[in-house]
């Protein structure tokens, strides 16, 4: 802004030494006077409200709230962001986008995701959230908004945006979203990547199997059942009959590509039965198989 103190209107030589001088050039200099303070203070005053400053005035708290202006053209170097430890936590958790940009938290059971103070459509905005898993059984549920870029989220059901872990460790994720939170991307910062035959677990009867974990093995001591559910395009799924001593492992498939609609079955009645299959259309079909039989 220009500044209106304007010191050329106050008369430096007046009075003159040694003369008579007219009263009306001390009025005018001492009003001229009084109105450059006034146009100082409310310069001096606006800048305080105003100005980004590297430390705080006398008497204030530093508080450079930028209040959504654009700052363009910058330099950054050496620049660091809020953190916020969330705890140890379990249930409903907001993550509130205007208190940091990156936050973390330790799981204590099963997490919902909630999202709030995104900023307002047309401007992006992005959280980083670390979310270290205490164990296997601790799902994470993102809200429905979370809805872009979610193929390929390694234990993500996409049908319910329920999210499994293979293993517990670190996991990160930045969420953004450019429409005020209508719709939120997600992207795993870390990707924790696991040798394909170290993902597997031991299915037990009456079990779901995991849909975060590439191997199913098990042994039968008797009549067994487990289930299959939907799984996301291109997921491989192995079965693998590590002893079968007496009856037999009968598995319920969702969506079996076999059938015409609806659930199949694939039985295992001997060692070293086992099979592939892979989720393809909505459908998951035997891309290799080797003893079991399909029904």
């Amino acid at each position: 802004m220009t500044s209106a103190i304007n010191p050329n209107n106050i008369d430096g030589a007046y009075p003159v030494a040694g003369q008579d001088n007219n009263s009306q050039g001390f009025r005018d200099n001492f009003t001229n006077t009084s109105t450059n303070f006034q146009y100082a203070a409310d310069e001096i005053t606006d800048l305080q409200n105003n100005a980004v400053l590297k430390s705080a005035l006398a008497g204030t708290t530093l508080n450079n709230n930028m209040q959504g202006s654009i700052l363009s053209n910058a330099q950054l170097q050496n620049m660091s962001q809020t953190v916020l430890p969330l705890g140890t936590v379990s249930g409903s958790v907001t993550i509130n986008y205007t208190v940091a940009p990156y936050q973390t938290l330790t799981t204590n059971g099963a997490i919902t995701f909630g999202f709030s103070n995104w900023p307002a459509a047309g401007i992006g905005g992005s959280v980083v959230v670390q979310v270290t898993v205490a164990d296997t059984s601790h799902t994470l549920t993102f809200p429905t908004a979370v809805s872009v870029n979610t193929c390929g989220i390694q234990g993500l059901n996409t049908s319910t945006n329920v999210l499994t872990f293979a293993a517990t460790g670190v996991y990160t994720f930045a969420f953004t979203s450019v429409n005020g939170g209508s719709t939120i991307s997600i992207a795993e910062v870390n990707k924790e990547i696991q040798p394909f035959n170290n993902s597997a677990e031991a299915l037990i009867n009456g079990a779901g199997a995991n849909l975060a974990l590439t191997t199913s093995y098990f042994t039968t001591t008797s009549a067994e059942t487990a289930t299959l559910a939907a799984g996301v395009a291109g997921q491989v799924k192995v079965f693998s009959a590590v002893d079968v001593t007496s009856g037999n492992m009968v598995i319920t498939v969702t969506n079996a590509g076999w059938k015409s609609s609806g659930t199949g079955t694939i039985t295992f009645n001997a060692r070293g039965q086992g099979c592939t299959l892979q989720y393809t259309n909505s459908k998951w079909f035997c891309i290799g198989n080797n003893g079991a039989v399909f029904a």
